[in-house]
């Protein structure tokens, strides 16, 4: 089979960086942190009191007050960014080509804050007040279903759950169908909004988050030597994916050509990564392999980067299995030290970050990293964005349950 290709024509962004692909982008390439303290419940009995909220969202330029009330956060930044990324890529969808048009979103978790607030009521006033909205405002598969009623889109209607690799899945699976010919066009991506007390208390009872409460703008440190957890983060990113000729022919701007996916399984722990990072360094061999490269095709790595002790040693043991003596050329960052950990929503987000880079040709910072880790002693472009060339970058996703995923894009030459 000849495989169609696959290009970026849109990129739509909320993060706790900016509403909107460019503001995040320029404070991404300024090395600005979007954490901070928690300003949406108290905190105060609390191990964790920080994490990277959306801050300039107001769901009343988008949504009228009653269908803001039916939809959950997370449901709301996926239509938004999904909004802004048809709009960026500037497709019409009619009646003539609805059809082939899909939308793949990811979620890890899904509507927690209002199974939150629900769970509450239910209690204090029976379960005859539970909104017959809840459901629906609940499912993870929302974003996707709300997404495809309002641009139109009759094509495949997916949603992937697969944890902090959610977003990665969903590019991949993505590019596949329009590969396969299922699809000409697919928005995708992923979307996340679990800033909530039991989204916080339960990472942090896993020992999972930073307590640098007293200094949140430093909390995200991956690769660093007093990393100490993840910073929990919320938003979305989605793209517009599309066949290259489809795009060619409308005369669509291309960011980039998504060229390899890769997934797999760890088949080890619900929560840890093998120690020697098998499991990453296979899928992105089978990432290099679908897109037909060589390790030293490529420039870029967006890590995973969690700032975690365990996930960002075992990339960095992962990178090393596959790229060999390449790995020490590589420039390799975590845009998590800046936007927090985003968990289904982080590989849609990076992603777009990929594409971004390669259409700018720079490589965005880590920040907060000044004592490099002994056992992480690769080139995480610290503190400060590069400007470079990149010819080919590679975006890795891993998530609970052992789940990898890994795209790769590289730079459109016609």
């Amino acid at each position: 089979m000849v495989k169609r290709r696959v290009v970026v024509t849109g990129v739509g962004l909320v993060t706790p960086l900016g509403t909107g692909t460019e503001k995040t982008w320029n404070n991404i390439c300024a090395g600005k942190s979007g954490v901070a303290l928690i300003t949406r419940f108290d905190t105060s009995d609390l191990s964790v009191q920080i994490a990277a909220e959306v801050k300039d969202f107001h769901q009343e330029d988008h949504f009228d007050k009653k269908a803001a009330r039916h939809l959950d956060l997370f449901v709301q930044y996926g239509i938004v960014a999904a909004k802004f990324a048809v709009e960026d890529s500037g497709i019409t969808i009619n009646n003539e080509n609805c059809t082939r048009v899909g939308v793949i979103t990811g979620c890890g978790i899904g509507g927690l804050p209002i199974i939150e607030k629900t769970h509450t009521a239910c209690l204090e006033r029976g379960a005859k007040k539970i909104s017959p909205f809840f459901i629906p405002m609940a499912i993870p598969n929302m974003p996707s279903g709300h997404i495809s009623m309002q641009i139109g889109a009759k094509g495949p209607n997916l949603a992937l759950s697969t944890a902090c690799a959610a977003g990665t899945h969903a590019v991949g699976e993505a590019y596949r169908s329009i590969v396969y010919g299922d699809c000409d066009v697919v928005v995708t991506g992923g979307t996340e909004a679990v800033v909530c007390p039991l989204g916080v208390g339960g990472f942090s009872s896993m020992k999972a988050l930073s307590t640098r409460n007293d200094a949140p703008e430093q909390a995200s440190r991956p690769f660093d030597k007093d990393r100490d957890g993840f910073v929990i983060s919320e938003g979305s990113g989605m793209l517009v994916v599309e066949e290259l000729e489809h795009a060619l022919k409308r005369g669509a701007k291309i960011y980039a050509e998504i060229v390899g996916f890769g997934a797999s399984s760890d088949a080890y722990h619900i929560a840890a990564p093998p120690e020697d990072g098998e499991g990453a360094a296979r899928c992105m061999n089978m990432a290099l392999k679908d897109a037909g490269m060589n390790p030293a095709d490529i420039d870029y790595i967006n890590a995973h980067g969690t700032s975690t002790p365990l996930n960002d040693r075992c990339e960095t043991l992962a990178i090393k299995t596959v790229f060999g003596d390449h790995a020490k050329k590589l420039a390799i960052s975590s845009t998590k030290s800046m936007t927090g950990h985003m968990l289904g929503a982080a590989g849609g987000i990076e992603a777009a970050f990929t594409a971004l880079s390669i259409r700018d040709q720079i490589a965005p910072p880590t920040i907060n990293l000044h004592t490099p880790s002994p056992e992480c002693d690769l080139d995480y472009v610290p503190n400060k964005a590069r400007k470079m060339e990149i010819r080919a970058a590679l975006s890795n996703s891993f998530g609970f349950g052992g789940t990898n995923g890994v795209v790769i894009m590289k730079r459109f030459d016609g």
